[in-house]
């Protein structure tokens, strides 16, 4: 970790089309306890070998490497990351090196409660909780679990233990919660937090995913306006994958239009699986095996020089490849199918942090 610890990126990369590399999202397992339709709509799952998954040491050691060559953001995913033991300790870990400038979480919510308190005082900056809907049934429905008051409790635990800052996160779906967009912005403003809206997308085998079922960015702006009035967005996203918006009292909400306005032009994010797949783009179909060279004994000057490579190499337009399917008429059904995920669980979503 020493090699980590100094100021400034050793050298700051660009891939292909001069994008930096800024921002990892680290998974730190990829087991779940929900079973939400569009990411893992199946009961059983072919999970990553125990003995496969990283230590939180190694963690931070990956962590290091790419801090060395431009990244300062890192969001803790999942699957469910709490469901991990002592993610305080990871975060602990992480902030040792001093080029890390922010460390977010991304929950269901479930286990928030009983771990907000830890994770504020281990360092962590940000916490978003995924959140589709404020209706108990139909949130069963969506995630066959019966755990809505749980998640509540988790939300209303993040302003107590001291954090600010809270994100909610829901994934917009045509025929299922656009009755309740109106619904949801007013419980981000009772609980002190910003929504923001995910266009619902193919990235899952099984999730059953059609055009029909986005609701568009267009779409949750025509539903909005009409209860709030005019709407005013908020200066250009760069690389953030959400635009901001601004209701006339003052409220700001998030849409994230991945599917409908893809913003690959300006992502500078890449992800690590639970056991070391590095992945530069969502949409990725293969990845680097950084686990491998780690346990192998691989120097820090190889390890940064392989991720180096990957980035500098990178040409992965995956969201706006698939909007260019749909315009020719190809885009049907999920991106990969479901018999390819069981023989590879590094393509679910839920292993490399949705």
């Amino acid at each position: 970790m020493s090699e980590s610890n100094m100021s400034g990126p050793l050298s700051a990369v660009v891939d292909t089309f001069d994008r930096p590399l800024k921002s990892l999202r680290l998974s730190v397992t990829d087991r779940c306890n929900l079973r939400c339709s569009y990411c893992m709509p199946e009961q059983d799952y072919v999970w990553l070998p125990r003995e496969d998954v990283l230590t939180f040491e190694e963690m931070a050691v990956l962590t290091g490497y790419f801090t060395d060559l431009g990244v300062d953001r890192v969001r803790l995913t999942g699957g469910e990351p709490l469901l991990r033991r002592d993610v305080p300790q990871l975060i602990r870990l992480l902030l040792q090196n001093r080029r890390v400038t922010d460390i977010a979480l991304t929950t269901n919510g479930i286990l928030l409660a009983d771990q907000a308190e830890a994770l504020y005082e281990a360092g962590l900056h940000r916490i978003t909780v995924s959140l589709d809907t404020l209706k108990p049934e139909r949130f069963r429905q969506l995630t066959r679990r019966d755990e809505f008051a749980r998640v509540m409790e988790g939300i209303e635990s993040v302003a107590r233990a001291g954090f600010t800052g809270l994100k909610l996160d829901t994934v917009a779906i045509h025929g299922f919660n656009d009755d309740e967009l109106v619904a949801l912005i007013e419980f981000g403003r009772q609980v002190q937090a910003e929504v923001r809206f995910i266009e619902y997308m193919d990235v899952g085998g099984a999730n059953e995913w059609s055009q029909d079922k986005v609701l568009s960015q267009a779409a949750i702006l025509t539903i909005l306006s009409g209860h709030y009035g005019a709407i005013e967005p908020l200066p250009e996203r760069g690389a953030a994958p959400a635009q901001r918006f601004l209701l006339r009292d003052g409220t700001t909400f998030g849409i994230i239009p991945s599917t409908t306005t893809p913003f690959c032009a300006a992502c500078d994010r890449s992800r690590v699986t639970a056991d070391g797949m590095w992945y530069r783009c969502l949409y990725a179909t293969s990845g680097t095996d950084l686990r491998k060279s780690l346990r192998a004994g691989v120097s820090a000057d190889e390890m940064r020089a392989l991720i180096q490579t990957g980035w500098e190499g990178r040409r992965d337009r995956g969201a706006e490849e698939r909007k260019a399917l749909e315009r020719e008429g190809l885009r049907v059904g999920g991106l990969i199918g479901v018999e390819k995920l069981r023989e590879d669980p590094h393509l679910e979503m839920h292993a490399r942090g949705g």
